[in-house]
């Protein structure tokens, strides 16, 4: 009696090998191309603020109204310039809605201090970068940070004329 019985496929042993192999490959694509979580978090925190700065430049010169950003040791808000009363206020936008940054993030803000101002005469609500309806903004860089001291950062800035740029890890500066 011959058996000529040949089994195809693959043994258990097999399939378990490739399967190790593909988690390796995959959790280190993850690390590769997703750097930390507090990094990426970082990332997006400063984009979203990137693009309320933008917003808020557009909107200040769309309804010719001062704008304004403030920025706390906890978080930021929007503020407008009342004509009438000579005061900035909480941008009633739902946009513009205070907001609060983690606790490990640190901003360090580098904002012209000679540059003239809409003066208030509640102090409490100055902003600390003012987008103007002529277009214009309060020449400014803000550095954002995980923690003190770190060299991962990104920079927004501007210098009053020009469009703001945010500058990225890696970045040279000369980006537009």
């Amino acid at each position: 009696m011959q058996f000529s019985a040949r089994h195809t496929g693959f043994t258990l042993i097999e399939i378990l090998v490739v399967l190790v192999v593909v988690g390796l490959l995959a959790s280190l694509a993850i690390f590769t191309m997703g750097g930390s979580s507090q990094q990426r978090e970082l990332e997006n925190e400063v984009q979203e603020l990137y693009l309320l700065m933008q917003t808020a430049s557009e909107q200040a010169v769309l309804n010719n109204q001062e704008l304004g950003l403030r920025l706390d040791e906890d978080g930021y808000q929007f503020v407008a310039f009342q004509d009438q009363s000579g005061d900035w206020k909480a941008s009633g936008e739902r946009l513009f809605r205070a907001r609060s940054l983690p606790e490990w993030l640190t901003v360090t803000k580098f904002i012209e201090s000679d540059i003239p101002r809409l003066a208030s005469s509640e102090d409490r609500l100055l902003p600390d970068v003012v987008f103007f309806s002529s277009g214009e903004t309060t020449p400014f860089e803000l550095e954002f940070t995980i923690g003190r001291g770190s060299d991962y950062r990104h920079i927004l800035a501007s210098d009053g004329l020009s469009p703001m740029e945010w500058r990225k890890p890696g970045d040279d500066g000369s980006q537009e």
